[in-house]
């Protein structure tokens, strides 16, 4: 596989000294281009087009695929949220793959892919402040995960308790936006605008992303 860029005014990025060019081969079979591996190749177009074409303002666009979708590991995510407080003695966190010094998923003696467990991180009132999801220091449940119970009952929702966490084989009826726990956030401000893992790399780079429209 060959991933490269290419504009209608540059052509494919890359310069005469055969030092700086943006593609890269990839060999299918032992493993995936995954989502480190197109950021790091957006990384290094970003700093080639930095370098050669300083004054102009730069878009980068990409097939709207899940890979150049992703999202960081702990980012807002109302898919993965259990319903109620975890009872006395557990907590709740995103379960993630570990990944070892070389950049690969690590696994059990079993061939089981290693897991760990990190916090997911707070959202924000539609006001724009931050709300926890974690219970604060001081609360008789410190640093234990609310619930969307909990989250959606702080955001104003007194309805929640009597809410399912999701619709039947999560169909909700057309146009529904309160019908169920995981709806209501789907519709929260602070998880639409959820930012991709490409978006946040460019942007710090100060780069626009745009995402062309899904296709097959």
């Amino acid at each position: 596989m060959v991933a490269d860029f290419v504009s209608a005014d540059y052509g494919w990025l890359r310069f005469p000294d055969g030092k700086q060019e943006a593609h890269v081969l990839f060999k299918a079979g032992k493993g995936y281009f995954t989502n480190e591996d197109i950021l790091q190749q957006a990384s290094h177009a970003m700093d080639i087009l930095e370098q050669h074409f300083p004054n102009d303002k730069h878009v980068l666009l990409f097939d709207n695929t899940t890979t150049h979708q992703k999202l960081a590991d702990d980012a807002l995510s109302a898919t993965k949220m259990p319903k109620f407080t975890p009872k006395e003695g557990n907590n709740w966190g995103v379960k993630i793959n570990v990944i070892g010094a070389d950049g690969k998923p690590v696994y059990e003696p079993d061939g089981k892919l290693l897991k760990t467990t990190v916090r997911m991180v707070d959202g924000e009132f539609s006001d724009g402040t931050p709300q926890e999801f974690f219970f604060p220091v001081g609360h008789p449940r410190e640093s234990v995960f609310k619930g969307m119970s909990v989250i959606l009952q702080e955001r104003g929702f007194a309805n929640a308790p009597k809410l399912l966490s999701q619709c039947p084989k999560f169909k909700c009826a057309k146009g529904a936006t309160d019908c169920c726990y995981r709806q209501i956030l789907y519709n929260q401000p602070d998880f639409v605008n959820v930012k991709s893992n490409l978006e946040i790399t460019c942007k710090a780079h100060g780069f626009q992303v745009i995402f062309l429209p899904k296709f097959h």
